[in-house]
């Protein structure tokens, strides 16, 4: 650096030797930062390590060269049979849930309340909010409350069969003889659609958004709300549907003449069946 230094103020111009220079400076602070950057490096320090060893790895060292041996190690070998069981023959290994037997099942009253209707009654839910809808079969459609008393009779014409709750504040009731399932907002008192079929229409229920409606005695068809036709479910009954439950995508409908329950999926396989002299 000392000759470059030389060679610059000697031999060059003025603007070349200003450059160099430069050039020059910079190099000398890069060295500079290089040695100031040493002096805080742990690298560049000197440590001095003392080890002290303690008196009883000696002794213990001592005992085990006297040792002949640690141990014995013993092996056991055990033959295996191999499951060599193909995909073809492989079943698939799926969780099953227990059948339970509806013979062993038993009900206990939770709750029990007095109603005042003298009517026959077709069908009857409990409301989320814990009243209780009423339909006196053929006739009036009530709203009673939780502990039984009624509350109003619900301002719908027609002879109403049976009764679900869509949501909050809608109900849907089908009307046989109309032929019609009527959607009703009990919070404004006001059928808000009346949806028509091609069949007497008995049993009612919603679920996944959809209704379930018992027809005649040969078919339960699942509509929308807006009265289009989703899945048809041909079934046989000796009594018109007149009450099923739909939920977990299957319909359990009852026929009382063949004193019988059965259960059907959304692609008309029936799933089980239960008969018994009632």
């Amino acid at each position: 650096m000392k000759e470059h230094l030389h060679t610059v103020t000697t031999k060059t111009s003025k603007l070349q030797s200003f450059l160099d220079l430069h050039q020059i400076e910079q190099q000398v602070h890069q060295c500079m930062q290089y040695v100031e950057d040493l002096e805080n490096n742990e690298r560049t320090k000197e440590f001095d390590i003392k080890l002290k060893q303690n008196d009883e790895i000696e002794t213990i060292l001592k005992k085990l060269r006297s040792l002949e041996s640690l141990g014995d190690v013993t092996v056991v070998k055990t033959e295996t049979d191999l499951n060599r069981e193909t995909s073809v023959r492989r079943k698939a290994q799926v969780e099953s849930r227990e059948q339970s037997n509806i013979n062993n099942m038993t009900m206990n009253i939770e709750t029990k309340i007095e109603i005042n209707i003298k009517e026959d009654i077709s069908d009857m839910i409990c409301l989320m909010d814990g009243r209780v809808i009423v339909v006196e079969q053929w006739g009036k459609v009530n709203l009673l409350t939780s502990d039984g008393k009624l509350q109003k009779q619900l301002p719908i014409p027609g002879k109403a069969w049976s009764v679900t709750q869509i949501n909050q504040n809608t109900i849907a009731i089908t009307y046989p003889n109309e032929r019609a399932i009527k959607i009703f907002n009990m919070e404004n008192e006001t059928v808000t659609k009346v949806i028509t079929l091609d069949k007497e229409c008995w049993g009612l229920s919603f679920s996944n958004n959809s209704l379930a409606v018992g027809l005649s005695n040969d078919e339960i068809r699942i509509i929308d709300l807006e009265g289009n036709t989703l899945k048809s479910i041909p079934v046989e009954s000796k009594s018109s549907l007149y009450n099923l439950v739909y939920c977990n995508d299957r319909v359990i409908y009852s026929d009382w003449r063949g004193n019988a329950v059965y259960c059907y999926d959304e692609s008309g396989k029936q799933i089980w069946q239960y008969t018994q002299d009632l």
